[in-house]
């Protein structure tokens, strides 16, 4: 998918929410005449004392921060949930650093980077996993591109991915398919639930759940996948999975790519535990 399909896809999404929000307001305006009203569109007391609509979340700032094709780039490029400094992330976009550094101070100032610095150097990160998801789910409605050269590259990415820090891919929901189909987890109301045998699973497995589910972070929870169009587990859980079976040397990670290496032990093991056959490295 190419940056400026994504970027496009996301000015025709924010375009779509500012026309249901136009056409609601219309309507209200034609109801007040019908009645013979002539109170304001949009009372002050609707918003608070003090408040008005110019108070709501400034979508419009946020289409344009992302709707630029250099920046939705760099946010590509930060997915696989590593840290990158402004002159890898210019390297990565083909601009030059100082350019790089203008785009980014952009992204940290509507807070969807993070910037910390290290001696000489200053590195950039997601802010949140809640930005992860925010790119992962556009994914999902940017259209498909046609394949103009090797396969090689997209069917790995589309096989076995890092989504910020939980596995996407086919890795990624067949996994999420395996723990709810022997009940160790569990849906409910957009989230996920783990079941008695679910803590016991994760615990022999190496995954202490009970201390995760005390971190600020959401739990569990299912993410669309894009390449999928079903979903994966995402959220504290599906981090510290990930991490842990990097840390059995199952997956590896690549150094430049958000595409998940499976080692031969890997392929034994999720064929031997979880049923899961995948063809390519």
């Amino acid at each position: 998918m190419r940056a400026w399909q994504l970027s496009q896809q996301l000015c025709q999404l924010f375009a779509l929410v500012g026309m249901m929000s136009l056409r609601r307001l219309r309507y209200l305006s034609d109801q007040d005449s019908i009645l013979g009203q002539s109170q304001p569109l949009v009372m002050q007391q609707q918003y608070g004392y003090h408040q008005t609509m110019n108070d709501e979340p400034d979508l419009s700032r946020l289409a344009r921060t992302i709707g630029d094709p250099t920046r939705i780039q760099m946010l590509a490029l930060l997915m696989e949930g590593r840290a990158l400094t402004a002159k890898e992330l210019a390297y990565g976009t083909d601009i030059k650093p100082a350019t790089a550094t203008a785009h980014l101070r952009q992204l940290v100032d509507d807070k969807l980077l993070d910037m910390t610095s290290q001696g000489r150097h200053k590195y950039f990160r997601l802010a949140s996993p809640e930005v992860a998801r925010l790119i992962e789910s556009l994914m999902v409605f940017a259209p498909k591109r046609q394949r103009t050269g090797p396969a090689n590259n997209n069917d790995a990415i589309c096989t076995a991915r890092f989504c910020y820090d939980h596995l996407a891919g086919k890795l990624g929901t067949r996994l999420t398919e395996v723990l709810l189909e022997r009940g160790l987890l569990q849906t409910d109301d957009g989230t996920f639930l783990l079941s008695e045998q679910g803590e016991t699973w994760f615990e022999d497995f190496g995954i202490d759940t009970r201390q995760l589910q005390k971190s600020r972070r959401q739990f569990a929870y299912p993410c669309l996948d894009w390449s999928e169009r079903r979903d994966h587990l995402a959220g504290a859980l599906g981090a510290t999975l990930a991490k842990r079976m990097v840390e059995l040397g199952w997956l590896t990670r690549s150094k430049h790519s958000r595409v998940v290496g499976i080692t031969p032990e890997g392929r034994s093991a999720l064929a031997e535990q979880f049923g899961i056959a995948l063809h390519h490295e």
